[in-house]
């Protein structure tokens, strides 16, 4: 029997994640080679430099996987003129994967600054096919297959506000997603729900980000505000609105002790296509295994370096989904906790990767971590 279930965001999140690890292993060799060389396996020809990638997945919700991604790198001058502090570099990337469960997908994106890091793109566009499982709208109904197969793109551009760690995003989401349930008599079963099959939506950000490391912090934290609006003025099958309002920060509490808090809040209002709605994220517990109308998180973490490279985190959280039919108190919620292993792979940029094993609830599950869990 195939392991059902996953997220529409699967390619692009994969995607980025990597391009992430992969872009502070590039600054860690160059950086090492003193003329800004590259070493390794990473290829290099003047200012530009590429490296193979392997992805490994581990989400419970779609099973076991692999892929693989090459991502180039382009060399930036220091962000203010004259000045030495380094810039990370613009990284561009394409990636392909799939999972025991039939989910497959391929696309490319990349990670762009301009005019000194005033302005940012990074955008996402993949082709895919996911096999996903859907519980209803209240996360409580009967487990129904189900698959969706098309395109999906993420496009967003960035200004900096003033001289401040704030940005101002604007944002475009397309979907064209044909959605088939595995039997049609599961069809009924599912309910009075939204099957539009393209979502196109405009958006806007508000971003703020103090932490003093970009892959795994310290201290500091980065929040945003985002609004979508979808309609069929903007190419949308449906009319619906989608809210997200997100906080991570961390303290250090001791010499080798930080201490993070998420608190993660999402919302929808309109004709929803059902493969959109919010689903409580929470290592332990599948990707889309709670849906509502609304959804809600809150963790913390505790992060112990026992010696300069090795490392151990702790975790605990809770999540509840509701809506539309059911009210906060009627919400499906669950609780996950868990543990694991850090190792800092990138001394000079502190990126630490590792193994967690969690447990919720719902199921259990280890996770393959670059960098921080919080995205």
């Amino acid at each position: 029997m195939r392991r059902r279930g996953g997220t529409v965001r699967l390619a692009g999140g994969v995607l980025l994640v990597l391009a992430a690890a992969a872009q502070a292993q590039y600054v860690e060799r160059a950086i090492e080679s003193g003329d800004g060389g590259m070493k390794d396996s990473t290829r290099r020809s003047k200012d530009r430099g590429w490296l193979p990638v392997p992805i490994l997945i581990t989400e419970p919700a779609v099973g076991y996987g692999a892929g693989a991604a090459v991502l180039l790198f382009r060399d930036n001058p220091p962000a203010r003129e004259g000045g030495d502090t380094p810039r990370d570099p613009d990284v561009y990337g394409i990636a392909a994967f799939a999972t025991e469960n039939g989910t497959w997908g391929a696309g490319g994106g990349g990670m762009v600054s301009f005019a000194d890091d005033r302005y940012r793109w990074r955008g996402v566009a993949a082709r895919t096919s996911l096999d996903l499982t859907f519980y209803g709208e209240d996360g409580q109904g009967p487990a129904l297959g189900y698959n969706l197969d098309g395109w999906m793109s993420v496009q967003q551009a960035m200004m900096r506000i003033g001289e401040h760690d704030s940005w101002l995003v604007a944002r475009w989401n397309y979907l064209s997603l044909a959605s088939r349930f595995d039997h049609a008599s599961d069809v009924p079963r599912a309910g009075d729900i939204d099957r539009a099959d393209t979502a196109s939506g405009l958006g806007i950000s508000y971003e703020y980000d103090s932490r003093d490391n970009l892959f795994t912090p310290s201290r500091g934290w980065t929040g945003a505000i985002d609004l979508t609006f979808y309609d069929p003025a903007f190419g949308s099958d449906t009319r619906f609105q989608s809210y997200r309002g997100r906080a991570f920060a961390w303290w250090p509490v001791a010499k080798d002790v930080v201490v993070g808090g998420r608190v993660d809040l999402r919302a929808v209002e309109g004709r929803t296509p059902f493969y959109m709605l919010p689903y409580v994220s929470l290592r332990g517990v599948p990707a889309m295994r709670l849906q509502g109308t609304r959804a809600g998180v809150l963790e913390s973490e505790v992060r112990w370096s026992l010696t300069p490279l090795w490392g151990v985190v702790g975790f605990v959280g809770g999540g509840r989904a509701w809506g539309p039919r059911t009210d906060f108190s009627g919400g499906a919620d669950t609780v996950a906790y868990g543990g694991g292993v850090r190792y800092q792979a990138v001394t000079r940029l502190g990126l630490w990767v590792g193994l967690d094993w969690a447990k919720s609830t719902q199921d259990r599950a280890f996770y393959i971590q670059v960098g921080n869990a919080w995205h």
